[in-house]
């Protein structure tokens, strides 16, 4: 096959249409041309009036490949990369591999070793995802937060109550394996050429599950409910890990694919000395408008023969804080992602389809570790643990969420009622005036960047438009410090993933997993 990037096709073109665009590319008759199919596609909306599809294309062609790549004399003409190869053990460790944490990185680092022949050992805190649904169903229909699965933790980890998005930013080989990987577990092949591929709330739950069954298949197990409370080390390595605070497993290596919100693992990890650094993040709230006047804003008069509309904004403000957008959620819903008791956070999800009548958005402030009260590794995790406390107090009852619309924000007026927008919060919002809620610093930052935004995209700051609080989750507040051969200061253990503070989403976060699994695979070739 070969590859042709930059590829120009008109947003009503047929396989026709396609087809002599990559003829024209490759310089051959069409005639010649027997197979084409999409390995990226995005929307070039820049000029409202001139809406297309960006492409990188496959082609198949009746003559020699290499020989039309050759000719052809272009950079965007080449033959694709090598694919992924599995390593396989030759021999088997003494002891067990143990992952905890059931989330992308836990599950692709699982993957990785069954299908290495290794039989790891997974074991999530939470219930296994048919269980989980029943969970946050409760939850958003009764307010019975249930500690252990939520919208934070239980097979899929949060990424399964998200947009789903597969975009990253790190340029690793392992990300096409990953999206190969998840199609072969039911994902739409779509996922394989979007430029922004994603999969929605409803698609994860089962390919999740799928994940799950085939790491069995492979020899490995996969035990829910069952949380890591303590490790034993000794000589300053690991000897055995404690599940559910008194069960036994030897272990000799241990993947921590703890989520950004697994605060507990954080606490045992200090107790016994491994070696942190405080990491920034960020804090705001989540923004709603009527998906319908996104599309518009971004498409223009094209709108309505394109997918629901996305946005990425961002701006850098002089006082040096930074705003930006992050995990925009098309069609989507703002959901009460709290999994503590007495503490309020939300976060944004949608399904595959991204029909829904809002979008939304986290529109987030940063947080640097000066921002904290004290100089304690753990100090991210009490300055995030202040205002999810104080976003509950000021919900009122019921975990149901503070809220304020953006144009009584702006005048810093409480709002006491909504407008247009009605807010998809399942429990329900108590308006108010967010500075109850929100760091100063973050206000004045918000209010900064919202007219910014607007001009940016118009209508972002819409004076009916809904903010709701808060969010605190957007990436961890800690790293787990590893070495060249990705283990933590304590021997055996291998910190990986988001909640380590070495991914940032779904796509990151497995390969991380995968690179994790790989090195350990190494020592058993």
């Amino acid at each position: 096959m070969i590859e042709l990037k930059n590829v120009r096709i008109g947003v009503a073109d047929d396989a026709n249409g396609i087809k002599k665009a990559a003829a024209k590319k490759l310089n051959i008759p069409v005639s010649e041309i027997t197979e084409v199919v999409f390995l990226k596609k995005s929307v070039d909306a820049r000029k409202k009036n001139d809406v297309f599809y960006a492409c990188t294309l496959g082609v198949k062609v009746k003559k020699d490949e290499n020989a039309v790549i050759k000719k052809s004399k272009d950079a965007c003409i080449y033959s694709p990369a090598p694919e992924y190869r599995q390593l396989k053990a030759t021999k088997m460790p003494k002891n067990g591999i143990a992952v905890l944490g059931a989330g992308p990185a836990g599950l692709f680092a699982a993957l990785t070793l069954a299908r290495a022949g290794l039989n790891p050992v997974l074991f999530e805190r939470g219930a296994d995802a048919d269980e989980r649904v029943k969970k946050i169903e409760e939850f958003f229909a009764y307010g019975v937060l249930d500690v252990k699965s939520n919208v934070q933790f239980g097979e899929g980890g949060a990424g399964t109550f998200s947009d789903g998005k597969l975009t990253t930013n790190i340029k690793d080989p392992r990300c096409q394996h990953v999206l190969e990987t998840f199609v072969s577990f039911g994902a739409p092949k779509e996922i394989l050429y979007q430029s922004k591929p994603h999969l929605g709330t409803d698609k994860l739950r089962n390919i999740v599950k799928n994940i799950r069954n085939e790491i069995i298949s492979l020899g490995g197990s996969v035990h829910f409910l069952s949380q890591i409370t303590d490790i034993e080390t000794r000589d300053g390595a690991l000897y055995n890990i404690e599940v559910n605070f008194n069960e036994k497993f030897r272990a000799d290596k241990l993947i921590i694919a703890a989520g950004h919100s697994a605060r507990d693992v954080f606490e045992m990890l200090k107790k016994h000395g491994a070696k942190m650094e405080r990491k920034p993040f960020s804090v705001g709230v989540r923004i709603e408008h009527k998906q319908e006047d996104i599309n518009k804003s971004q498409y223009g008069a094209f709108y309505k023969y394109l997918p629901p509309a996305d946005y990425k904004l961002s701006c850098h403000l002089p006082s040096g804080r930074g705003v930006y957008t992050f995990c925009m959620c098309p069609g989507g819903q703002v959901v009460a992602a709290a999994s503590a008791e007495g503490f309020l956070v939300v976060n944004g999800m949608s399904n595959f389809a991204r029909d829904g009548e809002n979008a939304n958005s986290a529109l987030l402030c940063d947080v640097i570790p000066d921002d904290f009260s004290s100089d304690d590794i753990l100090a991210g995790v009490d300055f995030q643990q202040e205002y999810e406390k104080k976003a509950f107090v000021a919900g009122g009852s019921n975990y149901k969420a503070p809220a304020q619309k953006v144009g009584d924000f702006l005048k810093d007026k409480p709002s006491e009622r909504g407008g247009k927008i009605k807010p998809s919060y399942p429990m329900g919002v108590t308006w108010c005036n967010l500075k109850d809620v929100l760091p100063d610093f973050c206000l004045k930052s918000l209010k900064e960047a919202l007219p910014i935004f607007d001009r940016k995209l118009h209508g972002f700051a819409d004076p009916d438009a809904v903010l709701t609080g808060i969010e605190t989750r957007s990436s961890s507040p800690v790293r787990v410090l590893r070495n060249e051969t990705l283990q933590s200061s304590i021997e055996g253990i291998y910190p990986c993933g988001e909640g380590a503070g070495y991914a940032g989403g779904i796509m990151s976060a497995a390969v991380d997993g995968i690179r994790v699994a790989e090195k350990i695979t190494e020592e058993f070739i």
